[in-house]
């Protein structure tokens, strides 16, 4: 029985991978402002559309040396957001941003 539940388990990770790498080539496969838009709004919600924007400007707010607890503060977000954002710079992640 457990094995059979670790392979269960190994099969939704890579599901998971598999539709994220279907994400990422779709992304990709966009060519403009006005396609990605379009497409941003088919496939968020309102609230994750104000969201997700929030997020680029906690990573250049961090890029900038701005302490957390101030980018929380300014932008209406958890801390925990903000070190989450962090944590992802550190790993070098955002060199494009």
């Amino acid at each position: 029985m457990m094995r059979l539940s670790l392979r269960l388990g190994q099969n939704r990770e890579e599901d998971k991978s598999k539709d994220l790498q279907e994400l990422i080539n779709a992304l990709l496969g966009i060519r403009s402002k006005d396609e990605m838009e379009d497409f941003l709004k088919g496939i968020l919600t309102p609230k994750e559309l104000l969201e997700f924007p929030n997020r680029l400007k906690i990573i250049k707010m961090l890029k900038k040396g701005i302490a957390q607890q101030e980018i929380a503060q300014e932008l209406k977000v958890g801390v925990a957001t903000v070190t989450r954002g962090s944590m992802e710079l550190q790993k070098g992640r955002f060199k494009n941003v």
